[in-house]
């Protein structure tokens, strides 16, 4: 996406910045013209983009008194919070048998319960505001399901549930509140993934290609801007029209 102005002026947290998806997503909104508040577990991973424009944030999002300093300090610097973009995310993949409950806590921990506060606290800006663009990080296995990723699939899956409920709860104070649902993007993470394994993912994708991150912060960018200003409690894929 080229430098426009579809997010001049407008203030935005976003997580999981330090690469991939969420790398992307930053960079995107700060060329939109949005000032970013980008937040990552990584100490110091992102502290050569600083700038007016991008604003590294480091902590762990599963903790909450973590979350309630950062939006109070973008409060107090900015006035307002416009765009709230949960993207941080793990994948703790396991046969349903060698599942454990360290992995669903973890899982449901980071993709799920920070989400929920993050939205929270968020939303309490927002309200007054009486406006706001709230995006969430969904998958294609939380719709379709996938082999070997019950708890990643299940925890995706709330993703859409919590969406659509927090955009009918906030949509009388302006906020909208949609997700978008990646398919198999070429991320740093899938480099090591044997070829034959890459054709047969890309077998499965009407595109016959990988989505590229670029692709994925373009959704989102849509979603966060007024482009998007009658939609909520919407999932929007993005996966090449993939088939499971």
């Amino acid at each position: 996406m080229s430098s426009s102005n579809l997010l001049e002026g407008k203030v935005a947290i976003i997580t999981g910045c330090s690469r991939g998806i969420g790398h992307a997503i930053m960079e995107t909104f700060a060329k939109n013209g949005a000032t970013v508040y980008a937040v990552d577990l990584m100490e110091g991973s992102m502290d050569d983009l600083a700038s007016d424009s991008i604003i590294p944030c480091y902590f762990d999002i599963t903790d909450t008194k973590a979350i309630i300093a950062l939006v109070q300090r973008v409060k107090k610097e900015q006035g307002k919070i416009d765009i709230l973009v949960n993207n941080a995310g793990i994948m703790l993949d396991a046969l349903i048998s060698m599942v454990t409950d360290a992995q669903i806590q973890k899982t449901f921990e980071v993709n799920v319960f920070a989400m929920m506060h993050f939205i929270q606290y968020v939303s309490k800006i927002m309200r007054r505001q009486k406006s706001g663009s709230i995006v969430n990080a969904a998958s294609i296995m939380g719709i379709s399901g996938n082999y070997a990723q019950m708890v990643y699939a299940a925890s995706k899956g709330a993703v859409i549930a919590l969406t659509k409920s927090a955009a009918k709860e906030l949509a009388q104070d302006g906020i909208r509140v949609n997700a978008v649902a990646p398919g198999t993007i070429n991320t740093s993470l899938l480099q090591s993934t044997p070829k034959e394994t890459l054709n047969q993912i890309k077998s499965r994708i009407y595109f016959g290609e990988l989505g590229t991150p670029e692709e994925v912060a373009n959704a989102y960018l849509f979603l966060a801007s007024d482009m998007s200003s009658y939609i909520s409690g919407q999932v929007l894929g993005v996966d090449g029209m993939m088939v499971n």
